[in-house]
């Protein structure tokens, strides 16, 4: 095996050596091959770890000379990378979500429902909520209506989300909490009904209608939501995920977590697009420690592709005479956008129709004034006008992607915008041409929270059935290098932590993942399965595979 070794830098300083006169770390691991993610792209077979942080990377015999190390750890020749960042995904939401009906690969709507029965036999009293399904998946890829869920739960309220969280099912007893009428209308949303008669689905803001009259969350839930989230991640390698879109009492309660040591998990938090939320940012102003990060803010521009939301400039290919729409008018974006503009903070908005990936770039770009180092981002930026894809770079506006988006919705993204706007779609390549680097999430629980899968979609562009064959439109896929750059060192920069982390190199965190698989080298499908054996972060192992 040859290594392209980085230079060690020799301390000529006696501070911190022993009775060897060799200087002291805490950790080496080593047997081991390193993918540093540095500038050059560096390999090294050994790594030495101080104080949490990373001490210096090389072969073992030449650090061995220089170092004693109180601890040490055979890699047995697996495979070292920075522990791996989530640009895009809602880990409350996943916390919580663990806590209710998972609804994730149902096959029916009677599937659906009979996973919801046995829930609320477990669980006698209360709301009953749920999240994961998709009609796409079904053989009745229509939307469901609620009359069998008032069968089952004529005096239980119940909201069952879509897997996108831009679609939901509510029953007749929650439809009336909510207060909900046939005739009422709302802004960014819709309520359905047939002939008169509510249906209980509900697009987009409307599902706040219902979800505001949930019981709040005690700090006991939202504590073993957080703690629940974080063993999951970790056992995938992740170190640091982007929670996009939290209130300002979420993130008051992860702050004591983390300051009592109960939450291990590094978390760059976006504040919802609320104005208690800016009330506190003025207040309080941005937030920076080892593990909490907050200096954005999240917006929400349109709808989602799969329920039909997403703004479009044309109508959708199979729902003549609709465009979806936005969640606001384009005022109060613009209103967002000058209030962020003046107090420094980022802006990440969430757009996923050309439509609404339009208005969010020509809004952004009043304020930018050109090329600059402010990092605001599009979240998703989905399906892009080709002739809108400059205002990324001549703004340098970031699209943050989450790649399997992409072979999830492959089956049926062409149904909704037709073979030409769908050549606009999932265009990771053609983004990255804009600015050079481009942050990669997975938008868990909407996806699976897998790092790995993210990375087989990105470069692969396949399903887990290795479908299709030669992959869905591979001029938009991702090199392996780009595609660990934008699950590292591109999502710290998203971050404006890439000086601390998302690369492992001298005087950064020491947080590092050993897995398996060389992501660089092996079979495509081998990438899918890979398995994370040891996650560090600060040099603490917080997860060992069993």
């Amino acid at each position: 095996m040859k290594f392209k070794y980085l230079p060690l830098l020799l301390l000529a300083a006696c501070k911190g050596k022993n009775d060897t006169g060799k200087s002291e770390a805490d950790l080496l691991v080593y047997n081991a091959t390193i993918y540093t993610v540095d500038s050059a792209f560096s390999t090294a077979e050994a790594m030495l770890i101080k104080e949490g942080k990373i001490l210096a990377t090389g072969d073992t015999a030449s650090l061995l000379k220089l170092y004693d190390p109180k601890e040490k750890l055979d890699a047995k020749g697996q495979f070292i990378y920075p522990g791996f960042i989530d640009a895009h995904a809602h880990f409350l939401n996943y916390g919580n979500s663990l806590q209710t009906v998972n609804l994730v690969a149902s096959t029916s709507w009677e599937d659906v429902l009979g996973k919801t029965k046995i829930f609320a036999d477990q669980h006698p009293s209360g709301w009953i909520t749920g999240r994961g399904w998709d009609q796409n998946d079904w053989e009745n890829k229509s939307f469901p209506t609620n009359e069998k869920l008032n069968e089952l739960f004529p005096d239980r309220p119940v909201l069952l989300t879509r897997i996108d969280g831009h679609a939901a099912m509510a029953n007749q007893k929650a439809l009336e909490l909510a207060g909900i009428q046939p005739g009422d209308t709302l802004t960014g949303g819709e309520i359905e009904e047939m002939e008169g008669t509510l249906t209980g689905l509900l697009i987009d803001n409307a599902i706040d209608l219902v979800s505001v009259k949930i019981p709040a969350q005690t700090d006991a839930e939202f504590k073993k939501a957080m703690l629940d989230a974080e063993q999951n991640c970790f056992a995938m390698g992740l170190t640091t995920i982007d929670d996009c879109g939290l209130d300002f009492k979420e993130v008051e309660s992860i702050k004591k977590l983390q300051e009592n040591g109960e939450l291990k998990m590094r978390l760059y938090v976006m504040l919802s697009d609320k104005k208690e939320n800016y009330d506190y940012a003025a207040k309080t102003g941005m937030i920076k420690t080892d593990r909490l990060n907050v200096r954005s803010f999240k917006v929400y521009g349109d709808g989602a592709l799969g329920s039909r939301g997403a703004c479009l400039l044309e109508p959708y290919n199979d729902q003549p005479g609709h465009y979806g729409f936005l969640l606001s008018k384009p005022a109060h974006f613009d209103s967002v956008a000058s209030w962020i503009s003046e107090k420094g903070w980022q802006m990440c908005t969430h757009a996923i129709g050309d439509s609404g990936n339009r208005t969010i770039l020509n809004i952004y770009a009043k304020y930018l004034k050109g090329k600059n180092d402010l990092r605001w981002r599009i979240e998703h930026a989905q399906v892009v006008n080709q002739n809108d894809f400059t205002l990324f770079g001549n703004y340098s506006i970031i699209p943050s992607v989450q790649p399997t988006h992409a072979t999830s919705d492959m089956y049926w993204a062409g149904d909704r915008l037709g073979k030409d706007r769908e050549k606009g779609a999932y265009a990771y390549q053609q983004l990255l041409q804009q600015n050079g680097w481009i942050p990669l999430g997975t938008d868990f629980p909407v996806e699976d929270i897998s790092p790995f899968k993210t990375f087989f979609a990105a470069v692969v562009r396949r399903d887990s059935k290795a479908l299709p064959n030669g992959g869905y439109q591979m001029e938009n896929a991702l090199s392996r290098e780009e595609a660990l750059k934008g699950m590292t060192i591109w999502a710290a920069r998203s971050n404006f932590e890439e000086k601390e982390k998302g690369s492992l190199e001298k005087g950064k965190l020491a947080d590092f993942i050993i897995v398996d698989t060389d992501l660089m080298k092996a079979e495509p499908m081998a990438l899918y399965s890979a398995k994370v054996w040891y996650t560090f972060v600060g040099g603490e192992k917080v997860h060992e595979k069993k």
